[in-house]
């Protein structure tokens, strides 16, 4: 058996967004957020359901799901790849947009409810050993949650390193199923005895997948890996121009303190027209 990596937006977007499987979503969002008894989430609406979009247009497909629980709770939860720059002010505009979004103009303020943000990252972003942590807005002083509507929860996958036999946990279990179910070939067997987690494996396992859906998710990849790639050229062109830079810099002063171009070659490893550019 052969899984997808579920850490692809397309896969991930298509197993959590799932209106014919959507217990899958809400045992997930009760590990993460450790709901229980009258607080656990009992039913939810897909905002923006997973609809297998036709290739040309993917680029524009809307991957974060978006989905509101028995009592208006909304929930956004995104699957992040790569380190983008500004990830968390992201993060803040999507739940404030979706918060402002609840009432128009001129209705009234309390039919505002909470926004919780959940966030998978395959990088890390904040201090600490911890690869689940909770933000909330609390009073400094007394550290009272008096400000509840905003809630923000992140997941690092990086930082999550235990094996299938270490797991205890229903939340370890399901981050295990995220990070390493596309390295899988068959359902761990502590996944057997929590049925939405089951499902969540059967979901991701390739022979599940349309030809459509199969042929989008390698389409993603690809993309991914050209990404990928783009990035690692340009980080590697920003060192070696950063080097260059410092070996010119180093040149100039070298040369200021009146010491022979052809030490300043040998030692820098620069050219002799480079040198000689250096200072006219």
């Amino acid at each position: 058996m052969q899984f997808v990596d579920v850490k692809t937006d397309i896969a991930f977007k298509k197993i959590f967004g799932n209106e014919q499987h959507k217990e899958i979503l809400i045992s997930f969002l009760n590990a993460v957020l450790d709901l229980s008894g009258d607080k656990r989430i009992r039913d939810i609406t897909f905002k923006n359901p997973w609809q297998a979009p036709d290739i040309p247009i993917l680029k524009e497909t809307i991957l974060d799901i978006k989905a509101v629980d028995h009592r208006n709770v909304t929930f956004i939860v995104e699957m992040q790849i790569k380190d983008t720059r500004c990830f968390d002010k992201r993060a803040l505009y999507y739940t404030a947009k979706a918060y402002t979004g609840q009432i128009k103009v001129g209705e009234d303020y309390p039919k505002l409810n909470q926004v919780i943000f959940i966030g998978i990252l395959n990088f890390n972003s904040f201090d600490g050993d911890n690869y689940l942590t909770r933000h909330l807005i609390l009073n400094k002083e007394t550290l009272q949650q008096d400000l509840q509507d905003f809630e923000f929860n992140f997941i690092e996958l990086r930082k999550f390193n235990m094996q299938e036999a270490e797991l205890e946990s229903i939340i370890e279990k399901w981050v295990y199923f995220i990070k390493n179910a596309g390295n899988l070939t068959m359902i761990p067997k502590n996944a057997e005895a929590i049925p939405e987690l089951k499902e969540a494996y059967t979901q991701a396992a390739m022979n599940s997948w349309s030809r459509k859906e199969l042929d989008i998710y390698e389409y993603w990849q690809i993309r991914d890996a050209e990404d990928r790639y783009s990035l690692e050229e340009q980080f590697e062109k920003g060192i070696e121009k950063g080097m260059i830079k410092e070996k010119l810099e180093n040149a100039r002063k070298m040369k200021q303190l009146g010491i022979a171009p052809d030490i300043i070659i040998q030692v820098t490893g620069l050219s002799r027209d480079e040198v000689e550019r250096v200072i006219p």
